[in-house]
């Protein structure tokens, strides 16, 4: 009987885990171990993009590529994890339970945006989290053309001014206005607990930020929390109200509820403390991969952000090392010292930086035409040809 490896999720961190899997069984000639991937959909949602336009494309088909590579693709979705008798509990596309057993398991389940209890926030807030809340979100855009002119129709608020709320803030102008008209007066308000604007982002991508913000006539209201969301608009904590008929919600992301179910340390948000080959602390038969890792990146004290250039990394070793388990060679420790980020801002262009301190390299149409690369090209999966997509999967490939 053949040896199970179980990845759940396929998302960048569960797909390159497949991918890489399967690379060390092909350069070991083994046909003793079979790869399943379990997940709701047979395709990678190319998350980082749903702040754009026509989101309903952001994917890419996946049943070619696992086919090509001899991995198995389960549809459902896991909702138990047994580490006694090492079996995952999921349903079917039906709503069937079934079961999966497996010798080693790479959790790479991701993450969800965190939506605290704060009252009318379920009912009337937006999101771009998932492609389908992210849908919901543009066929409401397309609707307020059909609404009589208003400020509250002619108002966006976005709650959160991190790297999700501020691309999909600066992103908003222009698609307000394809709807609205090019002579509309839109405003787009980000409101942010940090007392200066992009506090959190740091002094070196800050003045991009600030400039950006002014070039395309957004709005920050710093040092303020969100205290409810109503049909109109949004009530701040110190009583102010914001009319508005589009409200976006950004803030905060949690690792998978699954984390929860496995013994093991968890981080603030809910990610499992792993060691430097990606086995979860106090398992034998455990990776985590992506967003439900809690990973050290170096040895100075820097640890994997949720983001694709991280969950790509982590899941090329995490596949890597949970098939080098099975097989009785040698793992390849997980390290990848270079950070970089690439935000867009709209119209403005973009901004690049490079190193946890964020050094700015490369700003508007140059750092611009960097991020469409990486967006359009970089973070989708490889052409669903065997040695291609095998090579790809190599975990000392770097991935910033």
């Amino acid at each position: 009987m053949k040896q199970q490896l179980l990845v759940i999720g396929a998302g960048f961190g569960g797909l390159w885990s497949a991918l890489s899997a399967a690379r060390l069984l092909d350069m070991h000639d083994r046909q003793d171990v079979e790869i399943t991937l379990l997940a709701p959909q047979a395709e990678l949602r190319i998350r980082p993009r749903f702040y754009e336009a026509d989101v309903h494309s952001m994917f890419a088909p996946l049943d070619a590529l696992l086919d090509a590579v001899n991995v198995r693709f389960v549809k459902g979705t896991a909702e138990r994890i047994d580490e006694q008798t090492r079996r995952v509990g999921y349903r079917d596309e039906a709503g069937r339970p079934a079961e999966l057993p497996y010798d080693r398991l790479v959790l790479a389940s991701g993450s969800r945006l965190s939506r605290p209890p704060v009252p009318g926030l379920n009912e009337h807030a937006f999101d771009v989290d998932q492609i389908e809340s992210a849908a919901r979100l543009e066929r409401h855009l397309m609707s307020l053309g059909n609404q009589p002119a208003s400020r509250a129709r002619n108002t966006v608020v976005v709650a959160g001014g991190g790297f999700t709320g501020i691309e999909t803030a600066t992103e908003m102008p222009a698609r307000l206005r394809a709807v609205l008209g090019a002579d509309q007066e839109v405003r787009v308000i980000i409101v942010d607990r940090g007392e200066r604007i992009a506090a959190a982002m740091g002094d070196g991508i800050r003045p991009s930020i600030v400039e950006a913000s002014e070039a395309l006539g957004i709005e920050w209201i710093t040092g303020a929390t969100v205290a409810s969301v109503d049909a109109n608009g949004v009530t701040l904590a110190d009583g102010r109200h914001i009319e508005s008929h589009t409200v976006i919600w950004t803030v905060g992301f949690r690792a998978s509820p699954l984390t929860e179910q496995l013994t093991g340390e968890r981080d603030g948000q809910g990610r499992l403390h792993v060691d430097g080959h990606l086995k979860v602390r106090g398992q034998d038969n455990v990776f985590a991969a992506g967003d439900v890792a809690y990973a050290a990146t170096d040895d100075i004290g820097n640890f994997a952000a949720m983001s694709c250039q991280h969950a790509i990394s982590l899941g090329r070793h995490a596949g890597n090392n949970a098939a080098a388990d099975l097989l009785g060679v040698p793992p390849t420790p997980y390290r990848q010292p270079k950070y970089v980020t690439c935000l867009d801002l709209g119209a403005w262009g973009a901004v690049y930086t490079e190193g946890w301190d964020r050094q700015l390299k490369l700003v508007k149409e140059e750092a611009k035409e960097l991020k469409t690369q990486i967006n359009t090209l970089w973070i989708y999966p490889p052409a669903p040809d065997r040695r291609t997509a095998l090579a790809a999967a190599d975990p000392l490939i770097p991935v910033a």
